[in-house]
């Protein structure tokens, strides 16, 4: 049986505006870029929101206590992409995961670099691979890659 081809078509989105980060995602990708750190938000309930966010998602209320999270976690559910795009930071298999990153009580996208589908999973332990030269953009971590541990 013949698998169907993938069509993938060039694409491009332009935003005909600039929006200023704000004080809690410009303190996120300041970390990011500055400290090789991952910052999180308390949440009203107490729960460590990350990536952080300007107000809680159950009572609207404004957040800014800024704590720091682990840049290692557990993958808590992946998508694995046999074909990547030309608009993909990852030019091989990788897979787009939900981290759940230590000291956070809530999950994070990000890619995960492992070469191989069979070498994650749920449960997998993943640490981040910081970019040798950062600008304060997500791309400043380069992907997870899986610890094995």
């Amino acid at each position: 049986m013949n698998s169907p081809e993938i069509m993938q078509e060039d694409f491009s989105v332009h935003y005909t505006y600039t929006r200023s980060t704000g004080p809690v995602i410009g303190d996120f990708l300041t970390a990011l870029r500055d400290k090789k750190q991952i910052l999180g938000i308390k949440g009203s309930d107490g729960r460590t929101l990350v990536p952080p966010m300007e107000f809680d998602p159950i009572t609207t209320e404004p957040l800014s206590e800024m704590v720091d999270v682990s840049d290692q976690g557990t993958v808590t559910s992946f998508c694995w992409v046999k074909n990547p795009i030309k608009h993909h930071h990852i030019q091989h298999p990788f897979a787009f995961a939900t981290i759940r990153l230590d000291g956070a009580d809530t999950d994070f996208i990000h890619m995960v670099d492992c070469g191989d589908e069979a070498r994650i999973s749920v449960g997998s332990r993943v640490k981040a691979r910081w970019a040798d030269e950062r600008s304060g953009t997500m791309t400043d971590i380069v992907a997870f890659d899986v610890t094995g541990a």
